[in-house]
């Protein structure tokens, strides 16, 4: 029931993130050309990352990310069989939101999906290079914040924080995924590139979420 209660909570938390983050991108017609709804977007990432963190947190851990699941996992923060039911109920959230999102303003919307922005030379290398970047910083950040009891009260704005800041910067390159379910979720409804390239949001925030576990490893050492 406890492990139940746990995907239940991831499950709510990825589908709130898309819904609401998403929606912003959708509703504030978010590009490097309208700063207002560049901001409002990178600020609707962080926004729902701290209200999720101090509603879920305690219950899952707010991971809503299988980045930060894996990193967990290489951690040895968590088994196999929580990581795989995390993965599974933060793809379905993503999913409903996604769907949500299509109710909502329609299924021609574009659902805040990601995909390489081919223009200025930004290309695939370009994505998964910023992508697992990213993620990596933000991954980092967060084994960082959660390893020490005394962070606890501020670690949901640190995260916050974070996933604002590396948005700043991805919502040009990529529409900023480092999140699997986030981006797996809007693609399926998107369709066109945005599906050809979900690949990209799918193994690069993977793998940067990796080397994050394994830096924190290294920096952590007690010797």
């Amino acid at each position: 029931m406890k492990e139940m209660r746990k995907y239940l909570a991831e499950f709510i938390g990825t589908f709130v993130l898309v819904l609401v983050a998403c929606g912003t991108a959708i509703a504030t017609k978010c590009s490097v050309d309208n700063p207002a709804g560049y901001l409002a977007t990178a600020l609707a990432f962080g926004l729902v990352i701290v209200a999720m963190a101090y509603s879920i947190g305690n219950v899952s851990g707010c991971h809503i990310n299988p980045a930060v699941s894996l990193a967990m996992f290489v951690s040895k923060k968590m088994s196999a069989k929580d990581f795989c039911g995390y993965v599974i109920a933060q793809v379905a959230g993503a999913i409903l939101g996604a769907l949500a999102l299509g109710l909502i303003f329609g299924f021609d919307c574009g659902f805040g999906a990601n995909a390489p922005q081919f223009a200025n030379n930004h290309g695939v290398i370009t994505a998964l290079c910023a992508e697992v970047v990213l993620t990596f910083i933000f991954v980092l950040t967060i084994l960082g914040v959660t390893s020490r009891e005394a962070y606890s009260k501020v670690a949901g704005l640190v995260i916050g924080g974070a996933l604002t800041l590396v948005h700043l910067l991805g919502i040009a390159l990529t529409g900023t995924s480092v999140n699997p379910a986030r981006s797996l979720g809007p693609a399926l409804f998107a369709g066109g590139d945005a599906l050809k390239y979900v690949w990209i949001f799918i193994l690069a925030p993977l793998v940067g979420g990796w080397i994050a576990a394994i830096a924190w490893k290294i920096l952590d050492k007690k010797d």
